[in-house]
């Protein structure tokens, strides 16, 4: 256990003093630090962990007064825009890949899926952490009701945001972590929808990992067998900018 709290604490200490994400991927000794030994982090965490072991949970009164939006505040692309004017209303999530059968599912629709609901610590690389109660549809009933092919290995999340450059943000988990009873496609955060700065209309949460896993303003999943060939081949948006982890557990 020891391995898994002192990567933490290196991550929240480290970061501390930079910016933000970006100003971190700039910085060579921190992001070395960081990310260079993943794959047997994720070893050791498994390794420790039951496969279903839960995230803490904590109580209604630990929430924070403010949920500080990490990352893009705003997509602000020409779709976005008009998808939010519309109350996302022609919002679609599509699930596609090596499924046997895709899906274009409206927010209604997700609406009126069991739900889950969970309050968590969401921590950041940037060293910062909040407390919030998340409500929204395990991944797993998505992920059966498409039927995933035998192939498939990664889920992969794409989303709206195009990071100011016509790049678009992405990243993706493995199927134990897909089937996590805690990874949820969140579209709630303390009871209200969730807000544009916090990834309206939907946004995952996948909660053993740190915050940059945590996909925003979701468009697409896709079920694939390998991640190369998508965005740098590193598995997410800042594993290909910056050379973070593609496991970022915590």
């Amino acid at each position: 256990m020891s391995l898994i709290l002192d990567r933490r604490t290196l991550v929240l200490g480290a970061a501390a003093t930079l910016a933000g994400c970006d100003r971190l991927a700039k910085n060579e000794t921190v992001r070395e630090a960081l990310f260079s030994a993943g794959n047997f982090h994720k070893w050791a965490q498994r390794s420790l962990m039951a496969r279903d072991a839960l995230a803490r949970e904590f109580r209604p009164d630990q929430i924070s007064p403010f949920f500080r939006p990490n990352g893009t505040a705003n997509p602000n692309t020409a779709e976005y825009k008009a998808l939010w004017r519309n109350g996302f209303a022609d919002w679609r999530l599509h699930v596609t890949g090596l499924v046997g059968r895709p899906l274009s599912l409206s927010l209604a629709q997700l609406h009126a899926l069991p739900h889950r609901e969970q309050i968590t610590r969401h921590d950041c690389v940037e060293g910062w952490s909040a407390i919030g109660k998340w409500r929204g549809v395990p991944l797993k009933p998505i992920l059966d009701a498409a039927r995933l092919r035998d192939g498939a290995r990664y889920i992969v999340f794409h989303c709206a945001d195009d990071m100011g450059g016509g790049r678009g943000y992405y990243e993706s988990i493995d199927l134990e972590d897909a089937f996590h009873p805690q990874t949820i496609l969140a579209f709630a955060l303390n009871d209200e929808p969730l807000r544009v700065a916090n990834g309206a209309p939907l946004r995952l949460r996948v909660e053993r990992q740190l915050g940059y896993k945590q996909a925003k303003y979701l468009m697409k999943i896709e079920a694939v067998a390998s991640l190369d060939g998508i965005g740098g081949g590193k598995g997410g948006y800042w594993e290909d900018r910056a050379g973070y982890d593609w496991y970022a557990g915590i």
